[in-house]
């Protein structure tokens, strides 16, 4: 059973950071399109960042370009979203999410992901 597992979001003030973490199991996700997506009340499910395992290649979204940082660790299957200087417009659920399909352009939309994580709650305080 695959499964994906983020945690490390909570409560930060604006101008801090966090670190998100994505823990996948059931198989190893070596040849993937990681992708960050966030949600906010209200609003649609957006893409944030992305990681192609294969190679590293990242993307991000021009709101969160130079303040988050994507990465993976292949060998403990494990994806990382670093948040710097965070502002109260990126309080949201962030959910990663697993597809087989890359990609040259960025993470694709939603629909294409086969796994998704049950989210993880961030919210910036001003």
């Amino acid at each position: 059973q695959v499964q994906l597992v983020e945690s490390g979001g909570g409560l930060v003030q604006a101008g801090g950071s966090l670190r998100l973490s994505c823990a996948a199991s059931g198989r190893t996700f070596s040849s993937y399109t990681m992708g960050w997506f966030r949600q906010a009340p209200g609003k649609e499910r957006e893409g944030v960042s992305c990681i192609m395992t294969i190679d590293g290649s990242t993307y991000y979204a021009d709101s969160v370009k130079g303040r988050f940082t994507v990465s993976s660790d292949n060998a403990k299957n494990t994806v990382y979203l670093q948040m710097n200087s965070v502002k109260p417009e990126d309080t949201a659920v962030y959910y990663c999410a697993a597809t087989p399909r890359i990609r040259g352009t960025g993470w694709g939309p939603p629909i294409e992901y086969d796994y998704w994580g049950q989210g993880t709650q961030v919210t910036v305080s001003s």
